[in-house]
């Protein structure tokens, strides 16, 4: 079977962001990344022979990138990291360890831990709810990428059906 896909990744799919990931019983301490995603999309040509316009796929990811960019990352599903909301400001407790930080500050994502493998998968079921929302029905496999250094990386893949309208 044939397949055709669409790949970006670039300068302007970057974030930069603080976490503190967990390893085993154990907190990393708090530091950043320079955050660079990149994406591959496959599936069918659309009418116009399209798998999907450059730009569309770039301007999804680059929005789910600012969303992350300049935050800390909370893994609001981790069972090490206790983590509540009270008066705008996030209070986040791992044994003697104390953080608070603003509201505004902190991107909360429903997930066990901060690595590259789940922020990619993360972010590319971000995409699908953009791609489902536009009616991208001819894609059928979403691949991210997020690099945490250079040479350093996690990806998630997503196999959706071809849906025929």
């Amino acid at each position: 079977m044939n397949k055709r896909h669409v790949s970006v990744s670039g300068v302007r799919l970057k974030f930069a962001s603080a976490h503190m990931a967990t390893l085993g019983n154990e907190l990393e301490p708090l530091h950043g990344h320079n955050y660079s995603v990149s994406v591959k999309v496959e599936g069918s040509l659309t009418n116009d022979f399209w798998v999907i316009d450059f730009s569309k796929i770039k301007g999804i990811t680059r929005d789910i990138c600012d969303q992350l960019d300049h935050k800390f990352l909370l893994q609001a599903k981790s069972n090490l990291l206790s983590s509540t909301l009270e008066q705008e400001t996030w209070h986040l407790s791992f044994d003697n360890r104390v953080y608070q930080l603003p509201q505004s500050d902190v991107a909360v994502l429903a997930i066990e831990n901060t690595t590259a493998e789940l922020l990619a998968e993360w972010i590319c079921h971000q995409i699908d709810k953009e791609l489902l929302h536009n009616k991208q029905a001819n894609i059928t496999l979403i691949t991210v990428e997020v690099e945490e250094m250079p040479g350093q990386s996690g990806g998630f893949q997503l196999e959706r059906s071809l849906i025929e309208d």
